[in-house]
């Protein structure tokens, strides 16, 4: 059944077993692209048909949610919860609540998380969930309510050594208190049963920061690998939410000059650099009053370029931070020509397959999602270490652990990259994560 594994003919199969998810499909080729020759001079994978395992979720619940709003109106949303792969530890993947969320979204996510989890080298597995609930404009009543409604059901299938949901878009810490405290009243016990908690309650330091702050680490481990830093370096970041201001931060920090961040506006490019009180500023007014990048732009005089991304500026360093399919194939040849030298994904598959092949042609260093923006999760896991002893580590503790973390993935990208001198980090992300998992599934045999 199995004895044909080119990669047209395993996408035909995937294709045609889910129809219509295109961005399930875009993040299996990715995968699928690298690990398929690695399988072929490898066959006890293809005998036990480990690729096609993997692809299929062990399980995709759909549910439906209904709450009142403030006006005494019944509205109804769906919920979801896709457990993927748990061959390495219970099930580890974010919630998030926003009206683009379907299923194809949803597989994509669960999919890369296996990868990604894989390579932080701590016990977890793969999953991902949410609603197409719109937080935005919401009361805090009116979020409570739905938040009680969807923990009611999603119960059911969750728990410390089930499956551990976290925030993701759209869901923060306010999502997650609301939803925990559901899941302590309907389950009458105390556990670590989601991540990213507030700290009074069982979460941990620097968890929002840990995204951002990964990229950077990421970053710096690609660049001393061949004798270089992000000291002295000018650095573009899209998005403007947690992920891109504190990866920023991290950026400054370590050295570097950050010139621009976006919104769905636009983008500012200030050419003296976003230093630590710009930054302030800006995490004040993006995380706290809701502001536009624009005014940021307003008080500090620089440009500001509306309805545009950033990838046009002349940079060293890229951190794509906002949305999928953000770098297309022009955007990658204006990075090129203006003189990048490598990439780093904040955000999930925020590159489009042509993008990428046109990065690595001109042998920039490319870091995808999966291996970049691992430092989420990997807080994540260190929260359910923290929750399972019932102590708290200090946030230099945590940013310690957090960028051994960083550098053990790049090693192990390093280690599994195939070409030569040029260290092709899709593939060795790809690969490294493939082989754990897969390896524990043959252990368990069919």
């Amino acid at each position: 059944m199995y004895s044909d594994l080119s990669l047209t003919h395993f996408m035909s199969g995937l294709e045609k077993r889910n129809p219509g998810e295109v961005e399930f499909h875009q993040a299996v080729y990715e995968v699928a692209e690298s690990v398929i020759p690695f399988i072929l001079d490898n066959p006890v994978y293809q005998k036990a048909a480990i690729l096609q395992r993997m692809t299929e979720p062990d399980r995709s619940i759909i549910f439906k949610v209904v709450w009142e709003d403030d006006a005494g109106n019944i509205r109804l949303n769906r919920g979801y919860r896709v457990q993927f792969n748990n061959s390495i530890g219970p099930y580890k993947g974010g919630l998030r609540f926003h009206p683009s969320v379907n299923l194809s979204i949803l597989k994509f996510l669960g999919f890369e998380q296996t990868f990604k989890n894989s390579l932080t080298t701590l016990p977890m597995g793969a999953a991902k969930g949410g609603s197409d609930f719109n937080p935005k404009g919401k009361s805090d009543r009116e979020v409570i309510r739905f938040c009680q409604s969807f923990m009611t059901e999603l119960s059911h299938y969750i728990g410390p050594n089930t499956d551990i949901p976290a925030g993701d878009v759209g869901v923060g810490a306010r999502e997650i208190s609301f939803m925990f405290g559901q899941y302590k009243r309907l389950r009458h016990e105390f556990t670590g049963a989601l991540t990213g908690k507030a700290l009074e309650f069982g979460g941990s330091l620097i968890r929002t920061e840990a995204t951002g702050y990964g990229a950077a680490f990421f970053m710096e481990a690609m660049l001393q690998h061949r004798d270089d830093s992000i000291r002295g370096k000018k650095c573009v970041l899209s998005g403007s939410g947690n992920v891109a201001l504190y990866c920023a931060e991290k950026i400054i920090q370590l050295g570097g000059k950050v010139v621009t961040l976006s919104d769905s506006s636009g983008f500012i490019y200030d050419e003296q650099g976003i230093d630590a009180d710009k930054l302030a500023y800006l995490i004040e007014l993006k995380t706290h009053q809701r502001g536009r990048i624009s005014e940021y732009a307003e008080k500090y005089r620089c440009d500001y370029f509306p309805t545009q991304s950033p990838w046009n500026i002349r940079c060293d360093l890229a951190f794509p931070c906002a949305t999928q399919n953000e770098i297309d194939k022009k955007s990658a040849h204006a990075l090129v020509s203006n003189g990048c030298i490598a990439v780093a994904e904040g955000a999930n598959m925020p590159t489009t397959i042509e993008a990428i092949k046109v990065l690595q042609h001109a042998k920039l260093l490319f870091a995808p999602g999966k291996a970049a923006n691992a430092g989420g999760v990997a807080l994540s896991g260190l929260e359910m270490t923290q929750n399972s002893v019932r102590l708290s580590w200090s946030a230099t503790e945590l940013e310690d652990r957090l960028a051994t973390i960083m550098k053990d993935i790049h090693r192990q990208c390093v280690k599994y990259s195939d070409d030569g001198d040029y260290v092709n980090y899709v593939n060795g992300a790809n690969i490294a994560g493939f082989i754990k998992v897969a390896n524990a599934m043959l252990a368990y045999g069919v």
